[in-house]
């Protein structure tokens, strides 16, 4: 009795609280709560006359489409291994943006470079796409034009597929830096500037304030958010893939991942049953190495885990 009133003491002084979760709780339950009935098309053999529940079951069918087709190995090898590039790269460029931004004294240039960076965020990956190719566009392209007035040799961007493997990850950080700086940028605010004073006072170089100050305070929240984009290594951000190289086929050893796979499934053959299969593996291997990766991290240290 006692547990349940004191419960209720606390449903009542956090209500403000809960009144400003309840949109986003009812979001993640219509659109991803809900839909979780259709994860039983993976195993029909799904026609869209007959609905979900009418269709015949076939087992394992769907998964055996994809995983003994013979784009299978490349494309869980672009997605897996572009992801990891991208988490790696996208963690280091956030991490030194953020320590650059703390060094910063200046309110008003700190706004400034702040909304600079941040602004790329806004931009949608057409649009990204569109000035991509504005730059490396074999015959107009302002980049393609100065390596051939440099060299003397034409580069053709969108015909060689490894120039892609740089960049992609270079569009990523672009684009999404500017927001994960500001996250890492949130938690070095909370750093007690006393504690860079007594370095300082100390002899401490700025390079090992950051290495024994700063990393450490953000190393909690460097876990939780590595942790998290683990779990979606097998979901890659369909936008980049699929608008930024333009979907040219003479890429797809590399730009090919599993999101813009399933979306060409669904748009030329409508093979919902298989793109089901393919959303589940997705969805069960990314539980799979959340559940790792956050096991390894409190094992190394209690405090990084997620939950």
């Amino acid at each position: 009795m006692k547990a349940k009133n004191r419960t209720l003491r606390h449903l009542k002084e956090d209500r403000h609280l809960i009144y400003m979760c309840l949109p986003a709780v009812i979001k993640i339950f219509i659109f991803s709560y809900l839909p979780m009935f259709g994860v039983i098309m993976a195993f029909k053999d799904y026609i869209p006359v007959k609905g979900i529940l009418g269709s015949p079951w076939n087992g394992l069918k769907n998964f055996e489409f994809f995983f003994k087709s013979v784009d299978a190995w490349t494309i869980l090898r672009n997605t897996i291994g572009l992801n990891s590039i991208m988490i790696v790269v996208d963690l280091i460029a956030s991490v030194f943006f953020a320590l650059l931004l703390y060094e910063i004294t200046s309110r008003k240039m700190l706004k400034v470079y702040q909304s600079v960076m941040f602004f790329p965020y806004f931009f949608s990956w057409v649009l990204v796409g569109l000035m991509l190719t504005t730059i490396l566009n074999p015959s107009t392209g302002m980049l393609t034009k100065l390596i051939t007035d440099l060299t003397g040799k034409e580069v053709a961007f969108y015909s060689e597929p490894l120039y892609w493997l740089i960049i992609l990850p270079i569009v990523s950080i672009w684009k999404g830096t500017g927001f994960s700086s500001l996250i890492y940028y949130s938690g070095l605010m909370s750093i007690d500037k006393e504690l860079f004073e007594a370095a300082e006072i100390d002899g401490a170089t700025k390079v090992q304030s950051i290495r024994h100050i700063s990393l450490p305070f953000m190393m909690p929240m460097i876990v939780m958010l590595t942790i998290l984009a683990i779990g979606k290594i097998l979901h890659a951000d369909f936008g980049l893939f699929y608008f930024v190289p333009r979907n040219v086929s003479v890429l797809y050893p590399v730009t090919d991942v599993l999101d813009t796979y399933v979306f060409r499934a669904l748009s030329v053959n409508g093979d919902f049953g298989m793109s089901a299969a393919v959303g589940l593996f997705q969805a069960i291997v990314g539980f799979i190495l959340i559940l790792s990766t956050n096991k390894l991290s409190k094992m190394y240290n209690r405090e990084y885990g997620l939950f």
